[in-house]
């Protein structure tokens, strides 16, 4: 422009076709790197929850290349922060076991090179007591010297004699439920007839006795689902007896942390080992107020989210993706916030789920206390206020039991832990109350009071000697999620909504579809798989760019073969007779 007026006509045209031709190559160069770094930067997922499912999910994409941020509300969902009493001793919510058939968490130790034993005790018997002493032992069917027989005859032969009061005409009635485990998944539409029945419903039509009921199945059922049989969706309690109980003989046997917490003993070290990709972020003390979602023709699409953190409010907005792994509970605070959400009909009806309350003590005593077993269930206590509760022996479990003659040379260590560095004194006792809308009411002192009155002594006379050196109470309402009767169709699917592709759910109340897993009920590994998943079904989907292969996910163990022709067979019979509305007359 400074040299215009020197310039002739020509040579100014020539100056301006010069100056056209470069401002089209700078251009055309701006939209080449950002074309050439949208093929780089790799998909951007945001994972709300850091329980199993949200792990899970974070794990499968972290490892495919992707960049996730995962939120909790928890101050420090990694494990790398213990929780800690206010008088430093360590607490965690919920004793968690870890059944025969998890074989993708055990993957993941493997993956992580931590050896089993490191982590987990030996498979542990587990005892049921009742106001009239000890009901029945469940024993580890992989060590009985009882040979290995065909499901479930072998679970009845084994356990024989581990049943102290139930008389055997009474154990018996439970061979009328034999049939309904072949009959109640052959299809979806046979499973939510189930589903619509209540599990007492079901249990009086297939005539199972009163007292196997009352004296076995409902704190089985009340420590399993957390609910009693008439408020449990009787499909979900066939999936959890039969995935827990019948599929084999050893499906029963269970373990539980060797030292720490699940937290710290599991989560932790899958924290460290995906955080040194870089590609993951977690924010710890976010509650997650609203996802965003940008509305187009035909399906939306979620571009990021608002969240709360040290009273501020922060939107996450350059998301590809997201990952929801809540409970009931935490669904239905997402979905009320979510004007996107609560107008899909599959998410404003996931959150019009019920959820169960959970109070958690943990028990410092003036001396040890010798136990039959260091797992077990109370069964038919007043005390309870219809509430299911365990009791687990941690100096037994995790102190190299110093009732038992298995102890260890660095099981001192380990006891010094349970009682946050202080010289240990006595036994450390983690009880749980599950369905406890009742429980959580009384005080802390109350709490406490039942237990070291009403329930511990009547249960192992010797906790009469026992005094109490140090408690700690924590109550989690609304924290777990209820299979009430009728939930089913209610329930989140995996892929939740067709018109929202880039949300998917996790968490162990989900429904996989086609990815459908045989780990089933209230369970940790079920939980993990479907975060799997929900990562694996974003990647099918091509919805992360650059995102790299699938995760495995291994299958349980296949059905015996009784089994399966047993279900084959009835599936020949009713099929016709479904035709005409003559199926499994005993559902609707």
């Amino acid at each position: 422009l400074v040299l215009a007026p020197l310039l002739s006509a020509t040579d100014q045209r020539f100056a301006s076709s010069v100056s056209i031709l470069m401002t089209r190559l700078l251009f055309g160069v701006v939209v080449l790197l950002k074309v050439a770094d949208a093929l780089v930067k790799p998909a951007h997922v945001a994972v709300v929850g850091g329980g199993w499912g949200g792990w899970g999910a974070a794990k499968a994409l972290v490892e495919a290349g992707v960049k996730v941020t995962l939120l909790d509300a928890l101050p420090d969902p990694t494990g790398s922060t213990p929780y800690l009493t206010p008088t430093g001793k360590p607490f965690e919510a919920g004793t968690r076991g870890f059944w025969k058939d998890y074989p993708n968490i055990c993957s993941m130790l493997r993956s992580l090179k931590i050896p089993e034993g490191q982590v987990f005790t030996d498979y542990t018997p587990s005892a049921f007591y009742s106001p009239d002493g000890l009901e029945a032992t469940a024993p580890v069917f992989a060590r009985s010297a009882f040979p290995a027989l065909p499901s479930p005859l072998g679970q009845v032969f084994a356990t024989f004699d581990n049943f102290k009061r139930l008389p055997f005409q009474d154990r018996a009635s439970m061979i009328g439920l034999l049939y309904a485990f072949l009959d109640y998944d052959r299809d979806e539409e046979t499973f939510r007839k189930y589903d619509r029945m209540t599990a007492h419903e079901l249990f009086l039509r297939f005539g199972l006795s009163k007292r196997l009921v009352d004296d076995f199945l409902r704190p089985t059922l009340l420590v399993g689902l957390f609910k009693s049989p008439e408020e449990l969706s009787a499909g979900v309690t066939m999936e959890l007896l039969y995935y827990y109980a019948l599929a084999h003989q050893d499906s029963f046997d269970v373990r539980w942390i060797k030292r720490g917490t699940v937290s710290d003993s599991l989560v932790k070290p899958l924290y460290e080992r995906l955080n040194e990709s870089g590609k993951l972020e977690v924010l710890g003390g976010s509650r997650v107020q609203e996802i965003l979602v940008e509305e187009g023709v035909g399906e939306g699409r979620v571009t990021g989210l608002r969240y709360t953190k040290d009273g501020k409010e922060v939107v996450l907005d350059d998301i590809d993706a997201c990952v929801l792994s809540l409970g009931a509970n935490g669904m239905k605070s997402v979905v009320r916030g979510s004007p996107g959400l609560s107008k899909r009909p599959a998410f404003s009806k996931a959150a019009s789920l019920g959820a169960i309350d959970v109070c958690s003590v943990r028990l410092w005593l003036d001396r040890y206390v010798p136990t039959l077993q260091p797992a077990n269930v109370f069964s038919r206590y007043e005390a309870l206020r219809g509430a299911g509760g365990t009791f687990f022996m941690l100096d037994q479990l995790q102190g190299g039991g110093f009732t038992v003659p298995n102890f260890e040379a660095d099981d001192d260590a380990a006891m010094r832990d349970l009682w946050g560095g202080e010289e240990p004194q006595g036994s450390v006792v983690a009880c749980d109350f599950y369905n406890a809308g009742a429980i959580i009411p009384l005080t802390d002192e109350e709490i406490v009071r039942t237990l070291m009155e009403d329930l511990l002594p009547t249960a192992v006379p010797e906790f009469r000697a026992a005094k109490l050196v140090d408690s700690y109470v924590q109550r989690y309402p609304s924290s777990v999620t209820w299979f009430s009767p009728g939930s089913y169709d209610s329930r989140p699917k995996l892929d939740t909504d067709p018109s929202l592709p880039n949300l998917k759910c996790a968490g162990d109340w989900v429904r996989m579809g086609e990815r459908e897993h045989g780990a089933k009920g209230l369970c940790q590994e079920r939980a993990f798989v479907s975060g799997l998943q929900a990562a694996n079904s974003l990647m099918q989907n091509k919805i992360l760019n650059g995102a790299g292969r699938f995760h495995q996910v291994l299958p349980v163990r296949d059905d015996e073969l009784q089994v399966y022709l047993g279900r084959q067979i009835n599936k020949r019979i009713m099929e016709p007779l479904d035709r005409v509305g003559l199926g499994s007359p005993w559902v609707r």
